[in-house]
């Protein structure tokens, strides 16, 4: 009997509903006959054979995965249907996720710009306003000229050093500093000069290194007898009052000595050898062009071979008591770089930087105070944060917290160190 085109269509609609065994094909009969193999006692399945179904309209639908064969059939038959809408689905989330965004980001932008809602959308912005210490920052005057505005809280925290370091002189530069190792009982031009060698001498060198130097220059650069260096002092041992005696070290002995003598007196200092030629060099300079004195100007100073303008503005305020510029050496760089008053590359920067804003009735002091602070507190390597009265207060921006204090250091030192009891 001949069937309608109408049954024919609804015969069709039957396949596609009716359960997935009976449109199983070739490759899924053969999955579920491998699976079968799997099953409790070995029991395998007998063969399926293929449907007629195969050469209907719905044969070009693809197979389903192995791990939608061991779905129920329920789930399994609301998975085929929903695949194609899933897919779909996906495809239109996506394209409305790339068409909000720049919907969402024009909206911020034009939330940001109102002036009613300004003050809500840059409150994030004005964050770092608020930290606790900001370095100095140039500022732009009328004429257009640059100046330097000096950074938050800097006076309290030079008081508070300040104090720090007068209740506690300890530090080697208090009594081995560069300007303290002139002979008293010497002439003021011979002071001068004798302050200029201590500078020279003391680049790249520890305070204690360049006073026992300096020692030997005092007493044994006038023996021109004899070749034979003494043996060197194991510390600095000879004090102001005692100096009645006059000293060796003057223009003349140095011109006089030979470069392998004053070589061997000043061995233990860093880079004696070229320190040796600068010496003898700048003293044939003062002898010829500045009549035996050194000059009176951080300029002319700077012209003398191996000096700097850290030696030269020293120099400046220990021998003529002339305060021209701020001698910057590695302690001065590194603790107001930590401190966060700038950011500076190398000492030079830092004493550009203090000297656009730093009062200059501190221009001669600022050194041997942080210089002095940084050999006994804030170390190189270890420091001792908790000994220092900055501790706490929020104004050091490199402070490190939980440091031992000095009181529980002297609990611990007086208990003495716990000794371990090894049991047999």
């Amino acid at each position: 009997m001949r069937t309608s085109r109408a049954s024919r269509e609804t015969a069709k609609v039957l396949q596609a509903l009716s359960p997935p065994a009976r449109r199983t094909t070739r490759s899924s009969a053969q999955a579920a006959s491998r699976l079968q193999g799997f099953a409790f006692g070995g029991a395998t399945a007998p063969d399926v054979s293929v449907s007629d179904d195969d050469t209907s309209s719905l044969s070009s639908v693809p197979t389903v995965d192995i791990e939608d064969i061991m779905e129920p059939p329920a789930k399994r038959r609301k998975s085929a249907l929903s695949a194609t809408s899933t897919r779909a689905n996906a495809r239109s989330s996506r394209r409305a996720v790339k068409t909000e965004t720049p919907i969402k980001e024009e909206t911020l932008v034009k939330a940001e710009t109102s002036v009613e809602e300004a003050p809500v959308k840059k409150e994030p912005l004005e964050k770092p306003s608020k930290a606790r210490r900001t370095p100095a920052r140039k500022i732009k005057t009328e004429d257009g000229a640059y100046s330097m505005q000096p950074p938050s809280n800097w006076e309290t925290m030079y008081d508070m050093v300040k104090k720090m370091r007068e209740a506690n002189p300890t530090a080697p530069v208090d009594t081995m500093g560069c300007a303290e190792l002139y002979w008293r009982a010497s002439s003021p031009r011979d002071r001068r000069f004798q302050t200029l060698v201590a500078l020279m001498l003391s680049s790249q060198t520890k305070d204690t290194v360049t006073a026992v130097a300096m020692q030997r220059l005092h007493t044994e650069l006038g023996d021109q007898s004899t070749s034979i260096v003494k043996k060197e002092p194991e510390e600095y041992d000879w004090k102001p009052t005692d100096q009645v005696k006059d000293s060796t070290l003057n223009l003349e002995n140095i011109l006089a000595v030979t470069p392998e003598r004053l070589n061997e007196l000043i061995a233990k200092v860093g880079f004696h050898n070229n320190k040796t030629k600068y010496i003898k060099a700048a003293a044939i300079i003062l002898r010829d062009q500045y009549d035996s004195d050194i000059p009176s100007t951080a300029t002319e100073l700077m012209k003398l071979p191996g000096v700097g303008p850290k030696m030269a503005f020293l120099c400046m305020s220990a021998a003529w008591g002339k305060h021209e510029g701020i001698g910057v050496d590695v302690h001065v760089h590194r603790i107001t770089n930590l401190w966060g008053w700038h950011k500076t590359k190398n000492p030079e920067e830092t004493r550009m930087a203090l000297e656009s804003w730093l009062p200059k009735d501190k221009w001669h002091e600022i050194n041997k105070l942080l210089v002095g602070l940084g050999q006994t507190v804030c170390l190189p390597v270890a420091r001792r944060c908790g000994e220092c009265d900055l501790a706490g207060t929020k104004l050091c921006k490199s402070e490190i917290r939980g440091l031992v204090t000095p009181k529980r250091d002297a609990a611990v030192k007086q208990e003495g160190p716990k000794v371990k009891v090894e049991q047999e």
